[in-house]
């Protein structure tokens, strides 16, 4: 699965428990968008999650 490039934010693992108790597995994937970014005065396609589109973290192109 894809990673941010910033911050390194991936999928999560965990358990899905119903009503009954019952476990099954489960995964929380974070919300990552592909985005052109500047980097070294030219112009890089990566991942980047949300939260660091919204932070001052990252400088679109």
């Amino acid at each position: 699965m894809a990673k941010c490039a910033v911050c390194g934010k991936g999928v999560h693992f965990g358990n899905a428990v119903s009503h009954s108790h019952r476990r099954s597995n489960k995964m929380w994937k974070s919300n990552l968008k592909s985005v052109r970014v500047k980097v070294n005065g030219g112009t890089k396609k990566m991942y980047v999650c949300t939260s660091c589109l919204r932070s001052d973290k990252v400088e679109r192109a």
